[in-house]
């Protein structure tokens, strides 16, 4: 019985942690930025479509 209760709280802990990251993701495009996790990103002009800053 303690393996079935060790699994299921293994898979809330990843089911909030994915849920965490969606959220986090869908914030950052609904406030405009084209490149989430980019240092530049609310920056980068709009002629360009990717986030390589190098």
């Amino acid at each position: 019985m303690s393996s079935l209760l060790a699994n299921t709280v293994i898979i809330l802990i990843l089911a909030a942690m994915v849920v965490a990251a969606c959220v986090y993701i869908y914030r950052e495009k609904k406030n405009g930025r084209r490149c989430i996790g980019c240092p530049m990103s609310g920056s980068c002009t709009k002629k360009t479509d990717s986030c390589d800053h190098r």
